[in-house]
């Protein structure tokens, strides 16, 4: 009998028990089996997206395949056109599973999974959390994530929140009053895990430090903290593991795709290859030995409904040397950190937020193409951004408005159309910048 998590996903078209059990047989290959595994899926979806997308095929254009290598790589920009022209044969927006990233990179788009590769994608989540004793059909999670504040996509995710047995608390505003009612509903209720973004949680566990409170003294039923989507510092983890009582795992992952990378329980950041290939390419886009630093370059080995083949996740990385093919091992990703940004109100909001800023402006027609946010005092601030046309007096009415919204009324904010934005040294396009 299906439990309450899995029927959730189950009533919803999502495959989940034909997904566990081919995850289950991935997990049971040897290593020649393995090996032998990841080469035949890479072959198939690569072939599959060139006999079934004509969006992927124009990309790929005459190009001759003779090995993976030739193969050539895909970046954000890539995916910056309406989601219709990128889907394969078979598929239409109200069969795939449809979302948008969070744009935290300066590059949003909207991707799709089918129905299946979203699924074994669930698996892959359920089997590494598993490592810590959660149970999503049982597992009570506080979560730190961002939610929509319109009636109907808040209603959404409030309900996606109760079936799958989690309470969230809104990081929108993260100042020491909201805080101590994020620390009452812990004396409340009897939550076993805490989610969600790693610098909403790292302000929680400072403001414990300031009140000399342990968490787990006034929650005894915590017993582990995933983090995700920012970069996570060693003091940071030292600060939260004190505060909190408990371990803090770090997870790696994007949501066109998978958790890329989970901590296991030996410290290591195991990297998914049941349903991802991994890559760490050099400039050139070829294959650098591990050990030495790269482009992390992934590719999605499931989903058939929108190529995500040899895709630059616009991140740094670096494969532990001493990697087997049974076990790999990330060893370093550089990048992935936002800034807090302090209001006049007092009031702190995570970089992330901005997603839910800059959702007023993400488009399927893909006219923006980049963004970056600049806080230059208390109350002013810069969005330069990349587009064909420039933004009109309507959108820009629309993105005030969600600034009103998320963040609070009367701050300055000036829009800068650009021909490029300026990058770090590596690449990266860091979304949220504090100048304060």
């Amino acid at each position: 009998m299906l439990k309450f998590f899995d029927w959730s996903l189950f009533i919803n078209g999502f495959p989940i028990r034909k997904a566990q059990a081919e995850f289950e047989s991935i997990l049971q290959l040897s290593t020649h089996e393995k090996l032998s595994f990841i080469e035949k899926r890479k072959k198939e979806i690569l072939n599959f997206h060139l006999q079934n997308n004509d969006y992927y095929r124009k990309f790929v254009g005459e190009k001759k395949l003779e090995n993976w290598n030739d193969v050539p790589v895909m970046t954000k920009k890539d995916f910056q056109r309406p989601l219709i022209e990128r889907l394969s044969k078979g598929y239409t927006e109200k069969t795939i599973f449809k979302n948008k990233t969070s744009g935290s990179s300066g590059d949003p788009f909207i991707f799709a999974k089918d129905k299946y590769a979203h699924a074994i994608t669930w698996a892959s989540i359920i089997y590494r959390f598993g490592w810590y004793g959660i149970d999503f059909n049982k597992s009570y999670q506080a979560r730190f994530y961002g939610i929509p504040l319109d009636f109907l996509g808040h209603t959404k995710e409030r309900i996606k929140d109760f079936l799958g047995k989690r309470y969230r608390f809104t990081i929108f505003d993260l100042s020491d009053e909201v805080l101590e009612k994020v620390l009452r509903k812990f004396q409340q209720k009897k939550f076993d895990h805490i989610n969600g973004y790693t610098s909403s949680i790292v302000l929680f566990a400072k403001f414990l430090r300031t009140r000399n409170i342990i968490l787990k003294d006034v929650c005894p039923t915590l017993t582990v903290c995933f983090v995700t989507s920012e970069m996570l510092f060693e003091a940071d983890k030292l600060l939260m593991e004190t505060q909190f009582g408990i371990p803090i795992i770090n997870e790696y992952g994007a949501s066109e795709l998978d958790l890329i990378a989970f901590e296991n329980p030996n410290g290591q950041w195991e990297l998914n290859n049941e349903t991802l290939f991994v890559e760490i390419l050099d400039e050139n886009n070829r294959p650098v030995p591990q050990g030495t630093e790269g482009k992390v370059v992934i590719t999605s080995l499931y989903n058939k409904a929108h190529p995500f083949i040899r895709y630059d996740i616009g991140d740094i990385g670096v494969i532990d040397a001493n990697s087997t093919p049974e076990k790999p091992i990330l060893k370093k990703l550089i990048g992935r950190t936002n800034d807090v940004a302090v209001l006049p109100s007092g009031k702190k909001a995570p970089g992330l937020t901005f997603y839910y800023v800059t959702k007023s402006i993400i488009e399927d027609d893909g006219n923006v193409k980049e963004f970056i946010i600049k806080q230059l005092t208390l109350n002013t601030f810069e969005i330069d951004y990349v587009s064909e046309k420039e933004l009109t007096s309507q959108q820009i009415q629309k993105i005030k408005h969600a600034i009103d919204l998320y963040l609070e009324p009367n701050l300055e904010f000036a829009f800068h159309r650009k021909e490029s934005l300026q990058r770090s040294a590596r690449g990266k396009l860091k979304q949220f910048q504090s100048l304060l």
